[in-house]
């Protein structure tokens, strides 16, 4: 921060070559510290990308004032009380840099730029006034980048009627303006704005208008930092016409694109219908603006910058604008056809709920290994996740384990919400599946061999149950677990089922039902909120909790009518109170003594009397009475 703000103040008058042939100069010192900053921080992001699960996709705290927090909170800390050997040593550092805290306020021009940044991505560009400073640097910048179309004429572009290309800051035909490089970005957006305007228009050509923004790109590399972020709010805002990638205009993915989506089809087994090639406006100029670069080292640093961003653009376009993206990025680089062809495959799933949901039934039938057609029909970890992917194993491109694509798209998935109630109804139709297994073997084999199924199948559903829960921790966190534990499970609870009108909720099926809820409820209240109280997630425990017991309670007594079987309640029931009984008895410490002490009695009408005093047990001295009364009753 403190090189950007000293060094994108000062104009480049003086460079030097150094033995390697890289020149160094102010502008030089400044673009490679600044997208440095940006490619380890982010924080020039979209706000949606560092959307996770319940985190709200807006103010990410990804800020540069957030980032100075975390910092001076190194230094504030003592090194000798810091126990994480890591922490010590960031504390070391920042100490030696300087012993005082350091606010973004001292770093005026970086916080001008940033504020900048947002209200780009906020909204359309304004503000921009005739004859200001700001003005006249975007109009040399113009001249400069397009010297060669206005030579002998009025500009082709200018950003205020009437004007001519030549401005305040006295540019001549073949220099570059010396300006800070703070000044130039603040004039960046207005360039790429008036630039992709006269492209729109026809006033430029696609070929002129990569070519400019490439000369702006080279002239000060940090610029392009902000023409990303500029393309990026652009194409969110879906203004700009679509524009035919034919090979005239602009470049064509057509040599590569069909194998390409060949390819596509092999890793998902299924894609659209084909469609003709075009992406919008912005995003045509950012992908020709990118395939221009060379791939050596000087470049490759700024392309780190926009690599993520076309590609996380590109996957939130319509289809087939990645893949699009993609062909014509692998008809530069054939080495990158691989990691291509996995980000434009995971796009479907962006802009389909269907497909995410059959996504999900494939990560369960592939882990439980109860389809011919996954991976592996043994089931387990390794095809859930696979074994590699890429062209270069037997056989080429072959279909990819579906927790690695789910891994891949979860963070993308806009509603989450929708997760909730899929996530039940196919956990409820992979405990059919296991139930009917458990059955079948059953009828085959006798009574005896019976018990040892239902062992299986018991053990079959706890592992369907800890996949639900594990795709519950990752996608949401604790927003779409408070939402499981307080709506959708006791609205599931609530409501009758299909199977039971059909005559199918008989046999070992309700009693499995039961313990695979009830495993999903523990083990996702495990893995998110802790067993203790040591997680941050944890504070949101005793109010969701505390009501999904009530409810159980109240259910217990008779006080709500329930929908699903009886057998599948009591399953549930008993399950999960031994469930937290055994794992997690801080959890039953924090519900209402009153709410244990009904649970307590309905398990004692259920014969249940060890869990019924095991309940009471693990709520501490506040239940006390309560045991004593239960035990005294037991033994009369």
């Amino acid at each position: 921060m403190t090189i950007c703000e000293v060094y994108g103040s000062r104009v480049p008058n003086i460079s030097r070559t150094l033995t390697t042939g890289e020149e160094i100069s102010a502008h030089a010192v400044f673009s490679n510290a600044f997208a440095l900053l940006l490619k380890l921080w982010r924080f020039n992001h979209p706000p949606v990308e560092h959307g996770i699960g319940d985190v709200p996709p807006v103010g990410s705290q990804l800020t540069p004032e957030y980032l100075l927090f975390v910092r001076n909170s190194h230094v504030v800390s003592p090194e000798n009380v810091i126990k994480d050997p890591n922490r010590r040593r960031l504390a070391r550092v920042a100490s030696f840099s300087s012993p005082e805290s350091i606010f973004v306020d001292s770093f005026p021009k970086l916080k001008a730029w940033y504020r900048q940044h947002l209200a780009c991505i906020a909204s359309p560009l304004s503000g921009l006034v005739n004859g200001t400073p700001v003005h006249q640097t975007v109009n040399a910048l113009l001249n400069m980048m397009f010297r060669k179309i206005n030579r002998g004429s009025p500009s082709v572009i200018s950003i205020s009627s009437g004007s001519s290309s030549s401005s305040g800051v006295g540019i001549e035909d073949n220099l570059r303006p010396k300006l800070p490089a703070w000044d130039i970005l603040e004039a960046v957006p207005f360039v790429a704005d008036a630039a992709l305007t006269a492209c729109a228009h026809g006033k430029l050509s696609p070929r002129e208008l990569c070519t400019g923004l490439k000369d702006l790109a080279d002239y000060l590399p940090a610029t392009l930092a902000t023409i990303v972020s500029y393309f990026s709010a652009e194409v969110t805002r879906g203004v700009w016409k679509s524009v035919s990638m034919n090979g005239t205009d602009w470049p064509s993915p057509t040599a590569n694109l069909s194998n390409i989506e060949e390819q596509i089809k092999k890793i998902l087994a299924a894609t659209g219908e084909s469609s003709p090639a075009v992406l919008p406006l912005p995003l045509a100029a950012f992908v020709s603006l990118t395939i221009t670069y060379k791939l050596d080292k000087s470049s490759l640093r700024f392309l780190d910058l926009a690599g993520p961003a076309l590609e996380s653009l590109a996957a939130g376009c319509p289809w087939p604008c990645m893949p699009i993206v993609a062909s014509l990025w692998t008809q530069k680089v054939k080495r990158w056809s691989d990691f291509l062809l996995f980000s434009a495959s995971r796009t479907v799933f962006l802009h389909n709920n269907d497909a995410v949901i059959q996504l999900l039934r494939s990560c369960f039938s592939s882990t439980l290994g109860l389809s011919s057609t996954c991976i592996s029909c043994n089931g387990g970890i390794g095809a859930l996740l696979g074994h590699g992917f890429g062209s270069q194993f037997k056989g080429g491109i072959s279909p990819v384990a579906p927790g690695i694509l789910y891994l891949r798209i979860y963070r993308s998935i806009r509603d989450i919400m929708f997760l909730r109630e899929e996530i039940i109804t196919i956990l409820m139709h992979t405990v059919k599946d296991i139930a009917r297994f458990g059955e079948l073997k059953k009828a085959k084999n006798g009574m005896n061999y019976g018990h040892f199924s239902l062992a299986v199948a018991i053990i079959k559903v706890k592992l369907a149950a800890s996949l639900g829960a594990t795709l519950i921790f990752l996608s949401g966190g604790p927003g779409l677990l408070q939402s499981l534990i307080k709506e959708t499970l006791p609205s599931w609870f609530m409501s009758f089922h299909q199977y039971e009108q059909q005559g199918e909720s008989s046999g070992i099926f309700p009693m499995l039902e039961g313990y695979a809820l009830a495993y999903l409820a523990g083990l996702s209240g495990m893995f998110i909120w802790g067993v203790n109280s040591s997680s941050t997630a944890s504070r949101h425990r005793p109010i969701a909790l505390g009501c999904h017991m009530k409810f159980m309670a109240n259910a217990v007594d008779g006080q709500i009518s329930l929908g699903c079987d009886p057998a599948t309640w009591r399953a549930y029931v008993s399950c999960f109170l031994s469930l937290i009984v055994r794992c997690t008895p801080e959890w039953v410490s924090e519900v209402d003594v009153e709410v244990l002490t009904r649970l307590s009695q309905g398990m004692r009408r259920w014969n249940e009397k060890k869990l019924a005093l095991a309940l009471l047990g693990v709520g501490g001295v506040r239940t006390m009475a309560s045991a004593a009364e239960l035990i005294i009753e037991t033994d009369s």
